[in-house]
């Protein structure tokens, strides 16, 4: 780990704002509104997002800086995905990460989440935080462009994979109290096998471009 944080110069800040969020984990259970949740995603996905940045490298002439917006982004879309499709695990381990005012407009209670019990104020939760977390991969598709050519199609099948679970959650009803969700066998393998031949064909195209590359030097 020492050696990938000194090779990608990635700030060691990111690490122990990850841990914090960890470590609050055995104290904070729920959170007041989307702007406290966001806070506490900051350390567990925003910096996940801006730590494998550099590890994805960016296209030529694209800064670190300008594609870390949609990093943080696609961080959060990933966490937020996991808070919507666990509902029932979380609860089950004493923790909500659904955030209480929305909670609260639904009537949806916390003794509800325990009891996982569906109910028409659920669904109209889980609809509105599904679009929230819509909105975070627009944000984050903005910077795909942005990374290096050869690593495009990997974020991208996260994307589509992780995506695939908000479908899911709409295909079931929202029904995640009854259980867990996920996306099919069939579907991730068509993924892994369109986008890893997409990544490989890249770095292909990547290699063949450089100036020492066999292309070049007529060997």
């Amino acid at each position: 780990m020492v050696h990938t944080y000194r090779r990608y110069d990635i700030p060691v800040e990111h690490l122990v704002d990850f841990l914090a969020a960890m470590t609050s984990d055995l104290d904070v259970d729920s959170y007041a509104d989307l702007a406290a949740l966001d806070r506490y995603m900051w350390g567990s996905a925003s910096v996940i997002g801006l730590q494998v940045l550099p590890v994805l490298g960016t296209a030529p002439g694209v800064a670190r800086e300008e594609a870390a917006p949609h990093a943080i982004a696609l961080g959060e879309a990933f966490q937020l995905t996991n808070f919507l499709r666990d509902v029932a695990e979380d609860i089950d381990r004493g923790r909500v990460y659904l955030p209480a005012d929305l909670m609260a407009a639904h009537g949806v209670t916390r003794e509800q989440l325990a009891e996982k019990r569906h109910s028409p104020g659920f669904e109209a939760l889980m609809r509105e935080m599904v679009a929230i977390t819509r909105r975070r991969y627009d944000d984050a598709a903005l910077g795909t462009p942005m990374l290096a050519p050869e690593s495009r199609d990997c974020v991208r099948a996260a994307t589509d994979l992780y995506g695939g679970i908000l479908g899911e959650i709409e295909r079931v009803g929202y029904r995640v109290l009854d259980g867990r969700v996920s996306v099919s066998t069939p579907r991730r393998l068509a993924v892994f096998a369109r986008r890893l031949t997409a990544a490989q064909l890249a770095r292909v195209r990547v290699t063949m471009a450089q100036p020492n590359s066999r292309s070049s030097t007529g060997a």
